[in-house]
């Protein structure tokens, strides 16, 4: 029987120039998961994605992906950046942005082949932007450019999504928009999301993992209105637990 454990952290502290951003850190993204990681700004929850890419790697404990390091799995992951990097002025076409996203399974000569047009005219189809597919990016909306670059990390047909931030600067019909394709997809995949906005995802996830440097695990089913407006209030009350984990500087995780 497979291993169920997409990702598993471990014990896992990390830092960047000896100052903590994640500490002992341990808990676990099941197969066909919709995670959200929430937190402040700072708090660690683009570190968690890095960590599960493989682009840094823990000061102490261990990361797996797959059952593996997570470098080794990357071709297993697709990724969906906080801020796209395209010039917005660059006369590139939906296609060609969402084609970058098969840049490691290129061949010969640098080319494209039926495959990786296949894999990125399915991509947009899953998002629906297919007909759209010759436009120029910078014609697009802000949600449809979060497609677009989210059909970029289908094309790489992965097992495993991981998304900063995908609804930044989207308004809200398009962010719900997004949600819902991303609900589409994880029928199929296992998805890790960061977000600010827990109280409107919590009706599309499946786990919430509150990140303020430490993590502590709860079921879904315990997200309450009064937790939801608390990791709106002061200080850095993300999530009231217990433990009140989020005062003493530490990162609350519900599952």
């Amino acid at each position: 029987m497979a291993n169920p454990h997409v990702v598993v952290f471990d014990n896992v502290t990390f830092s960047y120039d000896g100052s903590p951003v994640v500490e002992d850190v341990s808990f676990v993204v099941e197969d066909r998961d919709f995670v959200c990681v929430v937190g402040p700004n700072g708090g660690g929850k683009t570190t968690l994605l890095k960590l599960m890419l493989g682009v840094v790697h823990p000061l102490q404990g261990t990361v797996r992906v797959f059952g593996g390091p997570p470098e080794h799995a990357r071709a297993r992951l697709g990724y969906v950046p906080q801020q796209s990097r395209y010039d917005l002025q660059f006369p590139v076409r939906v296609i060609d942005v969402v084609l970058t996203g098969r840049l490691d399974r290129r061949r010969w000569l640098g080319l494209y082949g039926r495959a990786d047009k296949e894999a990125a005219a399915n991509a947009l189809r899953q998002v629906d932007l297919y007909d759209l597919r010759y436009r120029h990016f910078s014609e697009l909306s802000g949600g449809q450019r979060q497609r677009a670059l989210i059909a970029r990390a289908l094309a790489a047909e992965p097992d495993l999504l991981l998304l900063d931030e995908p609804t930044a600067n989207v308004d809200i019909v398009r962010e719900e928009e997004l949600y819902a394709t991303l609900r589409q997809l994880n029928q199929r995949l296992t998805i890790v999301l960061v977000t600010h906005d827990l109280g409107f995802v919590s009706t599309f996830v499946k786990s919430v993992v509150c990140v303020n440097r430490r993590v502590v695990v709860h079921p879904t089913s315990e997200i309450t209105g009064a937790i939801i407006s608390a990791i709106y209030g002061r200080d850095l009350r993300l999530v009231r637990h217990d433990h009140r984990c989020a005062e003493g500087g530490h990162e609350c995780s519900t599952t």
